[in-house]
């Protein structure tokens, strides 16, 4: 029996001083992202293409049009910002977007994000800044992670060491490497301790080191942690990479990218999870 009050599981509700939180993070960050030349996109809801670009398409709502053609339910902002952007907006000459919707997961989970998109360039630093920019204008205070997902595949492809170790942080695993360098890498947590390995660390992921040390001193935020080993299957992120996360929740994630031969920076906010933080902590102060 389905009550008449009853929701189904996953969909969102907002009321009272929820709503008025997704309002005031939406509000500031549509601010903030204007000042910095972003320019908004809303994508529609409907999609005949996103099951090219989602690698699990049991995740994707499917529905038909008026020709019984197949439609998807919105899944993911970014393939669909990039990929109206360089083909169906082509002529636009502008290249830094965003936007605030939900996205749809099979059977009814509902995400609410905040995201953004530069396009022909790839620049993790300003996607990282505008994040924290947003953060600090919503006295959000949370641990920053920086990453690069080359180092852990060329670990992987060159270097002997599972990806499936890595993806667990397997320590054990990991230190069995014949490399000392490897071992090095797994202590590595702060930008001073990059410089210890420079020289003894291949060229390849020397190279992908120095990526992470420049991202860390483009910003100023006390609480960080650099974590080479880092790895999980992203579904573009494939090269510098950061996350901000409280507790065991992450608030945001970002960094470069490269789409449909389009090189690229990005960013997505999740804003359930901060209403979740703001509703939680005393450090939230009326906008």
């Amino acid at each position: 029996m389905i009550y008449q009050h009853e929701i189904p599981k996953g969909a969102r509700l907002y009321f009272g001083k929820s709503a008025q939180l997704k309002r005031d993070i939406e509000t500031v960050a549509s601010e903030i992202l204007y000042a910095k030349g972003f320019e908004e996109i809303i994508t529609p809801l409907f999609s005949y293409h996103q099951h090219t670009f989602i690698e699990n398409e049991n995740e994707l709502i499917r529905i038909n049009d008026e020709k019984n053609r197949k439609l998807t339910i919105r899944a993911d902002s970014t393939v669909d910002v990039v990929r109206l952007i360089t083909k169906r907006l082509k002529s636009t000459e502008h290249k830094k977007w965003y936007y605030i919707q939900p996205v749809y997961r099979y059977p009814t989970k509902e995400f609410y994000q905040i995201g953004a998109e530069i396009l022909e360039s790839k620049d993790a630093a300003l996607a990282l800044k505008t994040v924290l920019a947003i953060f600090d204008q919503l006295s959000i205070k949370a641990k920053l992670q920086i990453s690069n997902i080359k180092i852990p595949e060329l670990l992987s492809t060159k270097y002997g060491v599972a990806l499936e170790h890595l993806r667990n942080l397997d320590v054990d695993e990991i230190l069995k490497s014949e490399d000392e360098w490897v071992q090095k890498l797994l202590y590595l947590s702060s930008v001073e301790q990059i410089d210890a390995l420079l020289g003894l660390v291949p060229d390849d992921i020397e190279g992908e080191l120095l990526k992470m040390k420049e991202l860390a001193l483009a910003i100023e935020y006390e609480d960080m942690i650099i974590a080479p080993l880092f790895y999980a299957k992203m579904r573009y992120y494939k090269d510098l990479f950061f996350r901000i996360f409280y507790k065991n929740e992450t608030l945001a994630m970002g960094g470069d990218y490269v789409m449909k031969e389009c090189e690229a920076s990005g960013f997505a906010i999740y804003t359930d999870t901060l209403i979740d933080y703001l509703e939680e902590g005393d450090t939230w102060q009326r906008i």
